[in-house]
């Protein structure tokens, strides 16, 4: 009888267990760019929405794919217009090129969703966002707060069926609060923490499908509401992902995100979950030739495109200048596009019959970066005035130097002039009238001139060129020359105020000795284990071993030596490939600049093995120090790595970044840097690197930068080398954390370089437009707007207590808005010599947007 009773209460148990309901939300990812056949999709979804009363759907479409369709299909187009407000659809995805927002900085993604919100609402101007959901890991740790100021009101972290390229770390139950690094919560469906990534697949987690297998893992884990998910790829021709009325799967009710988390779900939780950027488990093919020029390209087109908005602010206050708002809205169109995951994951595939994804990529950041520099060329020369330009000025010229940034500048200034200028009788005076220093180099047929800069926070200064007067001699030739000196046959010195550097020419020319002057003479290279600081090491499966510039002795030739800028190149073999590295660094700057070359003389293999079965689990690709890597063994105590993301900087939890499957991804990205740093003591190197990429740390391993992989990758291409290796690094050896070394600072300051113009005639002066002073802000942009300024400050380094920002312009009013431009708050300004200032406070990662009204 008890053995009876057992069994019926298990049956009992088991079919009350399984009849609780199951949700799945289905929909469509893709679009023009990313796979939507525009002759029959649009009027295939609507006929699907008529056809199936209960199915509902999710819409990631790339915004533009609508102006096609309106085109092409126009009676289809009406049609859709009539469903895009239903109680069945729902967009989830505005951003106008689903980039992966991860590996790009964060005004991109802000400017991907404004422009992608714009487009859809030309559209269909009802349609409204509430939900953000991605069938790609679209994700990064600063989306809560951008995403509440858009005014979403949830989110979701699942990308069941497309995670090739990665997927989110699984956590928590059915809702979680999640919590940006800025404080920033927004309720979220997480990947549960009992959603596993799927057996026998590279690409998708177990909630793809609703399977008896996933709805029993969510229902043992506690959830009282599970729910799968699926974005189809907007090629394919499915109606019902897991099929409809009486046949699907699990009796699953279809439902929208909004519909699920307001009505079906437990609506709320306590569950915060405060989301690391390690937290996204991602890994593209880092190190591929492909894969570095994209990134190198983007990086470039979303400097300049910064700079170029910033610059027309400042001659828009100058003198009234405004660049085309259509020019820079082309521009930002251009480089949104080559933001596009698919360009990123899928460099080679074949793009609308216009080459492959990385033809078109080229495309698109050259003509970004040729509409940047025409207004930044524009907005420079507009500070000239006409008139005075016609005289004919022949002792003199000036220089003006412009800082895009919030901070104020001292650099060493790099000016190529023409020959008329003279050689060696020139002196430099500033806006006051002062000489100050310079050196004067012949180069060709024009002079090179060197002097230090003294720049105001956004702003610019203006200094004076002229002939000495007669019986006075400008400094030239050979004098201020610094001598660089050879310790030995093997090693030879370069020194200026800031370091002394021995490189090592016996081992091709790693850095030996590395002493950082200002920071109590402190050694920073690693004289004891098997790498060397500045060697290139990889694993080169042909010949199925690791190879190393130290293999070969180097040569190095002094390209420049005075007191304001050091420079040399060293040149080595690795494998028997040559390189060349030049090595700059300047006077009063705590970095040091280097531009690597590997002249490849055929494509070879480098990486763990040779990839053969590209869907396999395990792949060649993914353990990093077996690609070809730029060593940075640093004589520091213990240390640990904090690394910056878009609008964030991410303590490091790893014990090491290294990995070799799909299932066991670490989160190894560097954006702009990464700092190493002592955690009991008080020193620190930071590497900056010129593109998104990769980084290797651990144990017994030193920190690395990805330079090269060749060898089979993601969908079966071979990632050859085509073409010589040309990136840039850099590295700031410097005591205390990241925030207390403003080592954000540093790398804005060389992503935004100081501009320079020449002029005939011009004003000495000096003026700063907004002063951040020393509140640990960035100006994230500055834009001009109907007459307005648009300014928007991020918390870099630091607190949330009360800052006071000062603005040398006439201003009438300032408003705090939200991303869409709605008001949130008008400050009070204050005036006082002819500036005016405010107060604000945000917490460290926050941002805040200021529209700011002119007299």
């Amino acid at each position: 009888m008890n053995k009876i009773y057992i069994i019926l209460l298990t049956v009992f148990l088991s079919t009350n267990a399984y009849s609780q309901q199951a949700y799945f939300v289905d929909g469509y990812h893709g679009g023009i760019y990313g796979h939507y056949p525009v002759k029959w999709k649009t009027q295939f979804i609507v006929d699907q929405l008529h056809m199936h009363p209960d199915w509902r759907i999710g819409l990631e479409i790339e915004p533009e794919t609508w102006d096609t369709v309106r085109v092409q299909t126009p009676e289809a187009y009406q049609h859709f217009k009539e469903v895009a407000t239903s109680q069945q659809v729902e967009f989830t995805n505005p951003t106008y090129a689903q980039p992966y927002c991860y590996n790009i900085s964060g005004e991109s993604i802000i400017r991907q969703f404004q422009y992608g919100i714009a487009k859809i609402n030309a559209h269909f101007p009802e349609v409204d966002f509430v939900t953000y959901s991605v069938e790609e890991p679209c994700f990064t740790s600063c989306l809560p707060q951008i995403l509440k100021l858009f005014g979403f009101k949830y989110a979701v972290l699942k990308c069941p069926n497309t995670c090739w390229g990665g997927y989110t770390a699984a956590y928590g139950g059915e809702l979680v609060n999640w919590v940006g690094p800025d404080g920033t919560s927004i309720l979220a469906v997480p990947r549960y923490a009992c959603e596993e990534l799927e057996q026998k697949s590279t690409w998708q987690t177990t909630a793809w499908g609703n399977s008896d297998a996933y709805l029993k893992a969510c229902r043992d884990a506690g959830i009282q509401h599970p729910v799968g998910m699926c974005f189809q790829d907007a090629g394919w021709k499915n109606g019902p992902w897991i099929g409809s009325g009486k046949n699907t799967k699990n009796n699953s009710i279809y439902m929208r995100w909004r519909d699920y988390i307001e009505k079906i779900s437990i609506g709320k939780t306590d569950d915060d979950w405060h989301f690391s950027q390690e937290d996204m488990h991602v890994n593209l093919m880092w190190g591929s030739q492909v894969m570095q020029r994209i990134a190198q390209e983007v990086r470039t087109s979303e400097n300049r495109i910064i700079m170029a908005e910033k610059m027309s602010v400042m001659a828009y206050l100058k003198n009234k200048y405004t660049c085309p708002q259509a020019d820079m809205d082309e521009a930002w169109r251009t480089l949104m596009l080559a933001q596009h995951h698919d360009s990123w994951i899928v460099p080679y595939n074949g793009l609308n019959k216009q080459g492959t994804w990385a033809d078109q990529i080229k495309r698109w950041t050259d003509s970004t970066n040729a509409i940047a520099d025409g207004i930044i060329g524009a907005s420079m020369q507009s500070f000239d005035n006409p008139i005075a330009q016609q005289k004919k000025v022949t002792q003199q010229q000036y220089i003006r130097v412009f800082n895009t940034l919030g901070t104020e500048r001292k650099e060493t200034m790099n000016v190529l002039l023409p020959s008329e200028s003279g050689y060696s009788d020139l002196g430099i005076y500033d806006w006051k009238g002062k000489e100050i220093g310079c050196f004067v180099e012949s180069e060709g047929e024009k002079i090179r001139l060197f002097f230090e800069a003294d720049i105001p926070p956004f702003g610019y200064s203006t200094y004076c060129i002229k002939k000495k007067e007669t019986g006075k001699r400008a400094v030239s030739g050979n004098e201020q020359v610094s001598k660089s000196e050879k310790v030995n046959e093997q090693e030879y010195a370069v020194e200026n105020d800031m370091y002394k550097i021995v490189f090592d020419l016996s081992k091709g020319g790693i850095i030996k000795s590395l002493i950082a002057k200002k920071e109590g003479n402190k050694e920073f290279a690693c004289k004891t284990g098997e790498y060397s600081l500045g060697e290139l090491r990889g694993f080169f499966y042909e010949e199925n071993k690791f190879h190393s510039s130290t293999e070969t002795p180097g040569r190095l030739t002094v390209l420049r030596d005075n007191t304001y800028e050091k420079k040399v190149k060293v040149q080595g073999e690795i494998a028997s490939h040559p390189f060349t590295q030049i090595v700059t660094f300047s006077k009063g700057t705590k970095r040091i600049d280097f531009e690597l070359t590997i002249d490849w003389k055929k494509n070879v293999g480098i990486g763990e093995y040779k990839e053969n079965h590209w869907s396999d689990n395990r792949r060649a690709f993914c353990d990093d120090r077996f690609k070809l890597n730029v060593l940075f063994p640093a004589d520091l105590h213990s240390p640990r790595i904090y690394k910056n993301a878009p609008f964030d900087v991410c303590e490091s939890k790893l014990d090491n970044t290294f990995f070799n499957s799909w299932d066991q991804i670490k989160h190894n990205i560097i954006l702009h840097w990464v700092d190493l740093a002592e955690q009991e003591g008080d020193y620190a190197l930071a590497l900056l690197s010129d593109h998104t990429t990769s980084y290797s740390h651990g144990k017994d391993y030193p920190l690395g930068l990805t330079a090269q992989y060749s060898g089979g990758g993601l969908w079966g291409p071979d990632y050859k080398i085509t073409q010589p290796l040309k990136m840039k690094y850099a590295i700031i050896p410097h005591r205390g954390k990241w925030d207390k070394a403003s080592i954000a600072d540093d790398s804005d300051c060389w992503n935004e370089p100081l501009l320079y113009s020449c002029h005939s005639i011009a004003a000495l002066e000096s003026k700063s437009f907004v002063d951040l002073r020393n509140t640990g802000y960035q100006i994230s942009t500055a834009r001009l707007e109907s007459g307005k300024i648009i300014l928007r400050l991020f918390n870099a380094e630091g607190n949330d207590k009360l800052q006071k920002i000062v603005f040398d312009m006439p201003l009438s009013s300032v408003e705090e808005v939200d991303l869409n431009g709605q008001c949130i708050e008008r400050k009070k300004i204050k005036t006082h010599a002819g500036k005016s200032e405010m107060t604000i406070s945000m917490p460290r990662f926050g941002i805040k947007t200021f529209v700011l009204g002119l007299n």
